[in-house]
């Protein structure tokens, strides 16, 4: 039976790394890349044919940090499904993928429905609470419960596209969600320019596309002949793996609940600066994003690929995949934010086109977080590669522990302490961001040598 089952597109545990880790993170980038894309095509439309202009750009990225903090509190369990599928594909456990994947499947539609029901009620008392400015709350709370709405099915995409690239396919993903973010910028122009919905408008195309993406990735992994298969019929939770995805997700999602808490609170403090502030950080972060996701990608990969060799117990290959995947993240990482900052201008202009002095004012807003948070961008993409390998090593805890050390106490230490020495100067507030990205770095590094020794040593494996 399973002799007939494809059981890998790319077999991780043997052969050469660099090619093999290049060719996976390829198709990864190009998802991240278009997710952003699509993402800032909604500000883009909004800011650019909105009536409601530069606010509707300022209400729907101010949104940002607030969505991340509600979703990943559960987004960390796809982390975990992820890593328990690689290691019983390393190990080939066919049976067992077919369990994780089921169980996946299941707690996906539960944590989404939890999910869209809660940011859908919260969202307006949580923008008040986060300082949002008075003229973009309105426009921000329609955005939300509109985002909400499709929230269910990015949990059930999300859930079963970690399973499927954790098996070696990085490809389909990206097929899908080419289809849907296409389905997302025409629905964008609809919305905006047909029915002058403005913020609302994107989030409903948005949530429409989550959708899109949602059925399409479970037709394919139906119609499936491999060791994701799904049978609507066996969906199910089988507890040992649901206790798998718990065991290595939650921690996951609680380093993600924290790094988001942090985020929203540095957008708190930045909401205080006022509607510009506001508005030319938002499209700043979002050409940000576009850095951010390619080194995601790489992120994606080595969690993958050290997951597969653990698997496998091929152990001395991780101490290469790690070193691999910190020189390429820096080159990533190095090159696209010092893009970022040398055609800074022209890019924050497609979200503020025109020449008044409010739009100038926020280029210049966005054009000095480019400048601090962009050139120094390549210490976030290390942190994750760190932290990554930990998780893909089976180790959750360890990462969990420093993030919440390096980027939430430290953060909430620097807003209380260093930004009052010159409270009217964002600057301070927004170096925030490398300072943390560093000193967690620093944590990581000594967790995982830590780890890999131990590993090492139970397996008998030299770490010389």
């Amino acid at each position: 039976m399973l002799e007939k089952q494809k059981t890998m597109r790319s077999n991780m545990s043997e052969g050469p790394l660099l090619s093999k880790m290049i060719m996976f993170a390829l198709p990864l980038m190009a998802t991240g890349l278009l997710q952003v894309l699509y993402n800032a095509s909604d500000m883009i439309i909004v800011g650019n044919f909105s009536d409601a202009g530069s606010f509707a750009v300022g209400a729907v990225g101010a949104c940002g940090a607030l969505i991340n903090l509600i979703v990943n509190a559960f987004m960390g369990l796809a982390i975990g499904a992820g890593i328990i599928t690689a290691q019983s594909v390393g190990a080939r456990r066919h049976d067992e993928v077919s369990k994780i994947v089921h169980t996946a499947l299941f707690s996906s539609v539960i944590c989404g429905i939890a999910v869209g029901v809660f940011g859908f009620i919260a969202c307006k008392p949580l923008l008040m609470r986060m300082n949002i400015p008075d003229e973009l709350l309105g426009e921000a709370t329609l955005y939300m419960k509109a985002y909400f709405v499709g929230v269910p099915a990015m949990m059930v995409y999300n859930f079963l596209a970690a399973t499927l690239r954790s098996s070696g396919d990085s490809k389909r993903p990206l097929i899908f969600l080419s289809i849907s973010g296409i389905m997302n910028v025409g629905l964008n122009i609809v919305m905006v320019l047909g029915f002058g919905m403005g913020a609302m408008g994107v989030g409903i195309a948005t949530s429409f596309a989550q959708y899109a993406s949602a059925i399409m990735i479970l037709v394919y992994m139906v119609r499936y002949d491999g060791v994701c298969k799904i049978s609507l019929k066996d969906v199910r939770i089988h507890k040992d793996k649901l206790f798998g995805i718990i065991k290595n997700g939650v921690p996951a999602s609680i380093q993600s609940v924290v790094f988001s808490l942090s985020n929203v609170l540095i957008q708190s403090t930045i909401n205080s600066y006022g509607p510009i502030v506001v508005s030319g950080n938002a499209a700043a972060g979002n050409i940000e994003g576009f850095v951010y996701v390619a080194m995601n990608a790489l992120y994606q990969t080595t969690m993958t690929f050290t997951g597969q060799n653990v698997g496998a117990g091929k152990i001395k290959r991780v101490k290469r995949i790690v070193v691999l995947s910190v020189i390429m993240v820096s080159i990533v990482g190095l090159a696209l934010g010092g893009l970022c900052v040398i055609f800074g201008e022209p890019l924050l202009s497609i979200y503020e086109p025109g020449s008044s002095a409010e739009q100038e004012a926020i280029r210049q807003a966005g054009i000095l977080r480019l400048r601090i948070v962009g050139t120094l961008y390549f210490l976030c993409g290390i942190m994750e590669i760190l932290s990554g390998t930990m998780r893909g090593m089976g180790k959750s805890l360890l990462p969990m522990g420093v993030s919440i050390v390096g980027t939430c106490v430290f953060r909430i230490a620097w807003i209380y302490t260093v930004c009052p020495i010159a409270p009217t100067n964002i600057t301070l507030l927004l170096l925030a961001y490398p300072v943390t990205w560093f000193i967690t770095i620093l944590g990581h590094l000594c967790c995982l040598v830590f780890a890999y020794r131990r590993m090492a040593r139970a397996r008998s494996v030299s770490f010389a």
